[in-house]
């Protein structure tokens, strides 16, 4: 789950951190101003979008076998059994 949720945040946050590379390379990004009338709404909406479309792919490329149930690992009689599709 934690995989997921910090994919999610980085995908999130590319847009973020394209426009900070673009400030840096063309010497723009010097003063706070850039950022402040930065095109704040299109990084957040474009963040969002491929946040959305990275979790529609990754539930479709999801590595869990077609019909089968997963058994959490467990202790039985004193001998651990690890985690398993049945």
């Amino acid at each position: 789950m934690l995989r997921v949720v910090l994919t999610q945040i980085l995908f999130f946050l590319l847009p973020f951190l394209g426009y900070a590379l673009w400030l840096w390379f063309t010497r723009k990004g010097q003063t706070a101003d850039n950022w402040r009338n930065g095109p704040i709404f299109w990084l957040v909406f474009s963040g969002l979008l491929i946040s959305v479309l990275g979790f529609i792919l990754m539930a479709s490329f999801d590595r869990m076998p077609q019909g089968k149930e997963y058994r959490p690992a467990e202790y039985r009689n004193g001998v651990f059994v690890p985690g398993r599709y049945e």
